[in-house]
C-alpha cells in the first residue's frame, strides 16, 4: 500500500503494465532519453509531457526546429483524463484512454525521461531527480496538478476494500465501475473537495451516470443518491447550474452544499464529512457506494521555488500566460494560476495563445493576442445526454453553437464520447487544435 499512495500522489499515474509493454515499442531512433549527469541545453525546455506539455512542444518544433525543443516527463504512459468519467461508469474501457508517451511525443523532440525536482529560473536551469541540470533560453511549465487522497484520513489505503472508486486516477478509475456493478442498495455517495479542482464537472457527471445505471438495471427504488459538495454552489456559471438544479429535482438526487470529505472508514462503509460552515460540525454517512473526488494542489516542483505565486501555483499573466517576473518563462493548464476553471478545453485555448505570445516573444515584440478564460466542461447527464457548459473568466457563457447549450443533448453527448478523443490526439497533441474560437464567429455569424 506504500507503493500504491506514492502512484496516488502523482496527478500524472501511470500504469505499471501498460509501461512495459510500451518499454518495447519505443524507437531509439525518434526519441533518446537521459540519465546521465551532464549538463544540457536546450532553447526551448517544455516541463510536462501531459496535454499542455505535448501540445507546445509540438507548436515549439514547428517554430524553432526539434533539436532545439525537449520535455521532461517521467511517466511511460500519457492518458486522455476527461474519458475516464466514462471508464467509471463502463461506457469506455481505460485502455483506451491511455497511448505511450513514446507515441505522442513530438518525433525528434529530445525526451528527457526524469522527474522535475527544482526549477531554477536566476540561473535558467532546471535539475531532475537524477541529478541532471538542464539549461534553458525559454521555459514552458506544463506540469499539472498534485493529488493528495492522504489528506482524506484513511486514504488511499482505503481503495484496497471494494464499493469505493475515484475517476481521477488511472488505478481507482475501474474500481468506480466495479462499485457501481455490484451496488445492491442503499446510499451511493459522491463528493467534490475544498480544493481547486480540474474538470469541475465530474464530481458530478459520474451521479447522475450512476443514476441513469441504476434505473437502466431496476435498482434506483433501492436507492439513495448523495452529492457532498464544499462548493457553496452547485456549478459556478448560473445558466448551467440552473439546468442542473433541474435534472437534480426530477431525478431525485440529494445534494447537499458546503459539506467536505475528511476521513473515509473503507472497513465500516462510513464517509465522514464536516460542515464548512460550521467548525467542527461533522455527519458520518454510511455508503453502499462511495466515489471520492481527491483534494488537489499545486504541483511540489512549483510550490514553494521562486516561479510560484503565494498558494504555489505558477504565477503568470492571465492575458498572456507569460510568467509575472521572468519573462523568458510561460505556463500553461493546471499548474498556472489563471482564474479559469482547469480542463482540456482551457489548455486548447491556453496553447494558440501562448504559442502567439513566444513567437512575439523571440521577435522582441509586444504580445497582442489575449486569452479571454475559456474553458468547457461537458456535463455528462446521462449515458447518451450532455449540457455543454463553456464559459470565460468571468464565469459568462461562451458557447459555440447557436443553440441553447443549457440543454441536456444527444449530439453533444456523441461530441463528448466520440469527436473529443479524437481531436485530443489528433488535434491538440499535434499543436493543430488552439479551441473552438475562429469556428464560433463562424458559427455566430461573427456576431460574438
Amino acid at each position: 500500500s506504500s507503493e500504491f499512495r506514492e502512484k496516488c500522489a502523482c496527478a500524472r499515474c501511470m500504469s505499471a503494465t501498460h509501461a512495459r509493454q510500451s518499454n518495447s515499442i519505443i524507437s531509439p531512433l525518434l526519441h533518446t532519453s537521459s540519465s546521465v549527469s551532464a549538463k544540457q541545453h536546450y532553447k526551448m525546455l517544455v516541463l510536462g509531457g501531459g496535454s499542455g506539455g505535448i501540445a507546445m512542444s509540438a507548436r515549439m518544433k514547428r517554430m524553432m526546429g526539434a533539436e532545439n525543443v525537449a520535455v521532461v516527463e517521467p511517466s511511460e504512459m500519457h492518458y486522455y483524463q476527461p474519458i475516464w468519467t466514462l471508464v467509471g461508469a463502463g461506457a469506455k474501457t481505460a485502455a483506451s484512454s491511455g497511448r505511450s508517451t513514446a507515441s505522442v511525443m513530438p518525433s525528434g523532440v529530445k525526451w528527457v525521461k526524469s522527474k522535475v525536482e527544482e526549477i531554477n529560473p536566476d540561473t535558467n536551469t532546471v535539475r531532475t531527480d537524477d541529478g541532471t541540470e538542464i539549461s534553458y533560453e525559454y521555459l514552458i511549465v506544463a506540469l499539472g496538478l498534485q493529488l493528495h487522497y492522504e489528506r482524506i484520513k484513511g486514504l488511499p489505503d482505503g481503495f484496497e476494500h471494494p464499493k469505493i472508486g475515484s475517476n481521477y486516477s488511472i488505478q481507482t478509475v475501474e474500481k468506480t465501475w466495479n462499485a457501481l456493478q455490484n451496488f445492491k442498495g442503499g446510499n451511493a455517495v459522491f463528493s467534490f473537495p475544498n480544493t481547486p479542482v480540474k474538470c469541475a464537472g465530474a464530481p458530478q457527471k459520474i451521479m447522475y451516470l450512476s443514476d441513469s445505471y441504476l434505473r437502466k438495471t431496476g435498482k434506483r427504488s433501492k436507492a439513495k443518491i448523495i452529492y457532498n459538495t464544499s462548493l457553496p454552489v452547485l456549478f459556478g456559471v448560473k445558466k448551467y447550474a440552473d439546468s442542473l438544479w433541474e435534472i437534480v429535482k426530477q431525478r431525485d438526487l440529494q445534494v447537499n452544499l458546503r459539506q467536505n470529505l475528511i476521513e473515509v472508514r473503507a472497513d465500516k462503509q462510513e464517509a465522514v464529512f464536516e460542515n464548512l460552515d460550521k467548525p467542527g460540525e461533522t455527519t458520518v454517512i454510511e455508503y453502499e457506494m462511495l466515489h471520492v473526488t481527491p483534494p488537489m494542489g499545486p504541483s511540489l516542483a512549483i510550490k514553494g521555488g521562486p516561479l510560484a505565486d503565494e498558494v504555489g501555483w505558477l504565477d503568470v499573466d492571465r492575458d498572456t500566460l507569460q510568467h509575472k517576473r521572468y519573462p523568458n518563462v510561460f505556463g500553461i493548464g493546471d499548474c498556472t494560476n489563471l482564474p479559469t476553471v482547469r480542463t482540456a478545453a482551457a489548455v486548447a485555448a491556453q496553447s494558440a495563445i501562448l504559442n502567439r505570445t513566444i513567437s512575439k516573444t523571440l521577435k522582441k515584440e509586444k504580445p497582442d493576442k489575449k486569452y479571454d478564460g475559456y474553458t468547457s466542461c461537458p456535463l455528462v447527464t446521462s449515458y447518451n445526454t450532455v449540457i455543454l457548459a463553456e464559459f470565460d473568466y468571468n464565469l459568462q457563457p461562451l458557447e459555440t453553437f447557436p443553440i441553447n447549450q443549457a440543454k441536456e443533448r444527444r449530439l453533444m453527448y456523441h461530441m463528448k464520447a466520440d469527436l473529443m478523443p479524437h481531436l485530443y490526439w489528433h488535434g491538440l497533441l499535434r499543436g493543430l487544435w488552439g479551441g473552438p474560437g475562429p469556428y464560433r464567429k463562424l458559427l455566430h455569424l461573427g456576431m460574438k
